[in-house]
């Protein structure tokens, strides 16, 4: 269901919360595509929900758009609004997110938000972080992990080249990267995109991780 949530400096947004089924595990906060709260983020939730985790996704182009859904072949739309974000309230939005959870909280991101999700790992109160082909990542190798950090990344992304995964390696030792023979948004069961093999092997990593982090 649709929440409100406030951030430190007074900013509203909405937050899709889905709760966990089962024994609960802890609380997971995931970061939207360029493309706000989607039908397909939507479905990773109840994904982690069943594995009992409290699910949290914030709307980050409230900001600028509310309730803004971008159409997956309109992706120059959401690339605008998310050039038009400003790093730290971005922040301080996840982190409404993070305090809406009781006890543990991970964060799941997917491009852009696989980039925020590394950021949540060295300036907010997280557990644990994973990055699905996060983006963007040079403005994230400006300090250490507080957190530890999976990464997934395509060999054929052009999003994150392979110079680009290399420079976030070496910034970040402690981060844990896997590679699959795949694209950018090779997870994304709703664009051309997605590889199922791939995917399904990223979110069983990714249940470890978290259950490992968690638990």
């Amino acid at each position: 269901m649709m929440t409100t949530l406030t951030a430190k400096d007074g900013h509203e947004l909405e937050c899709w919360m889905t709760k966990a089924e089962g024994p609960r595990k802890g609380g997971v906060v995931i970061l939207q595509e360029i493309f706000g709260i989607t039908d397909q983020l939507k479905s990773v939730a109840d994904h982690y929900a069943a594995q009992g985790y409290d699910v949290a996704i914030p709307a980050l182009f409230d900001r600028h758009q509310k309730n803004a859904v971008i159409p997956f072949d309109e992706g120059p739309r959401g690339r605008d609004l998310m050039l038009a974000s400003d790093l730290d309230t971005t922040m301080m939005d996840i982190g409404a997110a993070v305090a809406a959870l009781d006890g543990k909280v991970g964060v799941i991101g997917f491009c852009w938000g696989g980039g925020l999700a590394i950021r949540s790992a060295q300036v907010l109160d997280v557990a644990c972080a994973v990055a699905f082909y996060g983006t963007r990542l040079p403005q994230y190798l400006d300090r250490p992990l507080k957190a530890p950090v999976l990464a997934h990344f395509g060999t054929e992304d052009d999003h994150v080249p392979p110079e680009m995964r290399a420079e976030a390696q070496a910034a970040l030792p402690d981060m844990e990267v896997h590679l699959y023979e795949a694209g950018h948004a090779f997870a994304n069961d709703a664009r051309p995109s997605y590889r199922p093999e791939a995917a399904t092997l990223a979110h069983e990593r990714t249940a470890e991780f978290l259950a490992a982090h968690l638990g």
